[in-house]
């Protein structure tokens, strides 16, 4: 997912550059592959009290939905709400 992610400026700058909205598309489905595999592991189960690693995950999705969310609006989609 961090990759993805930290590919996202260079991925928009190209597309608008080539005017190709179609590789901003492509970007923000390989995004969103490499976050929903991460969201069952993002909260704790049951008493589980929450760890690092859990707080870490929540912030990596939450940048995953701020990067679909910019994107899709770059597109003329609405985005849910949420997933």
């Amino acid at each position: 997912l961090l990759t993805p992610l930290a590919a996202h400026p260079r991925i928009l700058a190209v597309a608008a550059t080539r005017r190709a909205p179609d590789r901003l598309a492509r970007h923000l489905v390989t995004v969103a592959d490499a976050v929903l595999p991460l969201l069952p592991s993002v909260l704790p189960v049951g008493e589980e009290k929450p760890s690092a690693a859990h707080r870490a995950r929540l912030a990596l999705a939450e940048a995953a939905g701020t990067v679909l969310a910019g994107g899709l609006s770059l597109l003329g989609i609405d985005a849910p709400e949420h997933l």
